[in-house]
């Protein structure tokens, strides 16, 4: 008889890095907490998956969820159509987020998407990106400092407008705006016609989308696994994530 998970598996998935020499595969501890914490079981899932079919398979059926977390390291801009090479690449992640993401679409299986993951999701499904946000003109600075503590560096920057009608919406009770951490240096440029529009910041950026045609399929850029145990907002968001696995697992059960 085989092992039956009373809770939903969420695979996570890595950033290739360096730790004193050696290859290191890591994701930080913000974010397993935060499935942990709403009754989640995290699993980390490392770039070789993509080296045979099978690999990828096999992780995929026992799975309920996918989180695409936030990473130093940006897309590959010949996967949105641009020239030039990207001196934060992670080409291993690039892949397997990518492979996550239709998956996830074609199976209908729950993804919460968190910055890097929201650009990963755009760009999947036909959009492009802004690749320095403080060149456009009109936007604010979503930068962090990084000469500031942890905590200030993650602490609300600027507030987001929800869109009405949307996968968000609900989530954060109809709350019409809210503040929002900021630390990305890129962002939406245009989201494609696959995602719908879920949240902008007061300069008009796209700040949250969701698929269209996908039960849940959620994508923010700020970073709501940033003490989420104890802002009620960032629970509500990783709650919902949590209650759409949980349903997408009883179903596949049933």
């Amino acid at each position: 008889m085989g092992i039956i998970f009373d809770k939903p598996l969420i695979g996570v998935v890595m950033c290739q890095t360096n730790m004193g020499g050696h290859p290191t595969q890591m994701v930080h501890n913000k974010y397993l907490d935060a499935i942990l914490s709403t009754g989640g079981i995290p699993l980390a899932l490392p770039h070789g998956l993509m080296a045979a079919p099978q690999r990828l398979d096999n992780a995929m059926a026992v799975l309920d969820g996918i989180l695409l977390t936030g990473s130093p390291s940006n897309i590959e801009p010949h996967h949105y159509g641009e020239s030039g090479k990207e001196a934060l690449a992670d080409p291993g992640r690039d892949t397997l987020s990518f492979a996550l993401i239709r998956y996830a679409l074609d199976h209908q299986m729950p993804l919460l998407a968190i910055c890097r993951g929201l650009q990963e999701l755009v760009v999947a499904t036909g959009g492009t990106l802004h690749r320095q946000l403080h060149q456009v003109a009109g936007l604010q600075e979503h930068r962090e400092d990084e000469e500031l503590s942890l905590d200030q560096q993650y602490a609300p920057a600027h507030e987001v407008w929800v869109e009405p009608g949307g996968l968000l919406a609900p989530l954060v009770n109809h709350c019409e705006k809210f503040w929002v951490n900021s630390l990305h240096q890129q962002g939406i440029r245009s989201p494609g016609d696959a995602l719908r529009i879920e949240a902008r910041a007061g300069d008009g950026l796209i700040e949250a989308v969701s698929h269209r045609h996908h039960p849940f399929a959620l994508a923010v850029q700020w970073h709501p696994e940033w003490h989420s145990d104890s802002s009620a907002l960032s629970r509500q968001l990783f709650e919902g994530f949590l209650a759409a696995c949980a349903a997408s697992k009883k179903d596949a059960q049933q």
